[in-house]
């Protein structure tokens, strides 16, 4: 049975509804060693004990869940996870595009200060655990109401929940590689 410290369950999700526009072409089917780059972060989420995996974009090969406020960024895709997904969860979020994201990382995410609201890795965005609840969602709503980019982001919404950072070793730093453009993506698929 359950009880009031502990956490709720937990959804992996994959973001991958972005436009690709520096990369010029689909991050989310860019070949990882012989399989698309999506295959390999469900995976990592998989693998990080996660059995609930979900892809946020219009992804129909995937089970894709559309943003419901298209061009919006990952809030958008957030959004849209938080229309389908009615109950109260922890969301283990990682971008499409980096590639060289670790299980053990994923696993560290997921398991430290387990009681935060929200928990990134220092210095980055992504990948992210976020509180799933109402508060959350309140302030997702209200943040996807903002007219101004830079007020209608990742890094608000985790401000806005009081989001905690886990410290990194080098090690694990070089893991977030975001392959954003076709040069870094050439650098990491060597």
């Amino acid at each position: 049975m359950a009880t009031i410290t502990d956490p709720p369950p937990c959804i992996g999700v994959v973001l991958a509804g972005g436009l690709s526009t520096r990369m010029g072409r689909d991050k989310a089917m860019l070949d990882w060693h012989g399989r698309p780059l999506i295959e390999r972060q469900l995976d990592a989420l998989r693998a990080s004990g996660v059995g609930d995996v979900r892809v946020s974009g219009d992804r129909p090969d995937y089970g894709g869940i559309a943003d419901t406020q298209p061009r919006l960024g990952p809030l958008g895709g957030l959004a849209g996870i938080a229309d389908a997904v009615a109950v109260d969860v922890d969301l283990l979020v990682v971008p499409v595009d980096m590639p060289m994201l670790g299980a053990a990382l994923l696993r560290r995410l997921r398991s430290e200060h387990p009681q935060a609201r929200g928990l990134r890795c220092a210095d980055h965005v992504l990948p992210l655990r976020l509180r799933l609840d109402e508060t959350c969602r309140t302030h997702l709503k209200a943040l996807l109401k903002q007219r101004e980019p830079h007020r209608r982001s990742l890094r608000a919404l985790q401000q806005a929940v009081g989001c905690e950072e886990l410290a990194l070793d080098p090690v694990e730093a070089a893991e977030l590689l975001d392959c954003n453009t076709e040069a870094v993506w050439h650098e990491a698929s060597r």
